[in-house]
């Protein structure tokens, strides 16, 4: 639906040197992205965080931070992040049939120990208002380290502030991650609601 109007490429040719890269990678700039480009400084902060949380030389596997993301993203409900954050895991080597079932992580066979908590950990830091407990941190001590924590603790903020946005701006969804969340969420409770064009 886009409630702000999202810039085309030809419009944001300043910003191109940012944005070439995230074209690169994904193949194409994200509507939440080309309406931030409406404030550039903002979209530059945004881009170095998003660098920054999905370093390659981070210490956590990048399946599990797209995985963390996607839970992250449907405690806030955003259909947006749910999509994309599907997709990123599956460009990032994660099966569909385990992007699937990351609904039923406590439960389903897919899942180690260790992602049961990092998951149990995003789903309660990404709730409103939040749930994490001693308990839950706890547990995710027992599989990573301090450092790794602070890494997933980064992707779930990080979405927090793109839940926000893209459910407020009701972000309309690119072609490629409302292809893939159609085909590979079919079985899950994700609908496209108001972030269909």
């Amino acid at each position: 639906m886009n409630r702000i109007d999202p810039l085309e490429w030809e419009d944001m040719s300043a910003l191109h040197d940012l944005l070439a890269p995230v074209k690169d990678r994904m193949g194409f700039v994200p509507t939440s992205q080309r309406v931030m480009a409406r404030k550039p400084k903002i979209l530059t902060a945004f881009i170095g965080l998003t660098r920054a949380v999905y370093d390659p030389d981070a210490e956590t596997p990048l399946p599990l931070r797209n995985m963390v993301a996607m839970v992250a993203s449907q405690a806030a409900g955003c259909l947006y992040c749910q999509a994309h954050t599907s997709s990123n895991a599956s460009r990032a080597g994660l099966s569909a049939e385990k992007i699937a079932a990351v609904w039923e992580f406590e439960t389903h066979p897919l899942f180690d120990n260790a992602e049961r908590a990092a998951l149990r950990f995003a789903l309660a830091a990404g709730s409103v208002p939040n749930a994490v407990t001693d308990e839950i941190v706890e547990d995710l001590k027992q599989h990573f380290s301090q450092d790794q924590i602070v890494e997933l603790m980064a992707v779930v903020a990080m979405f927090g502030f793109l839940n926000r946005w893209n459910d407020s701006m009701a972000t309309g969804l690119e072609d490629e991650p409302l292809s893939f969340a159609e085909n590979n969420l079919a079985d899950t409770p994700w609908q496209p609601g108001k972030h269909k064009t």
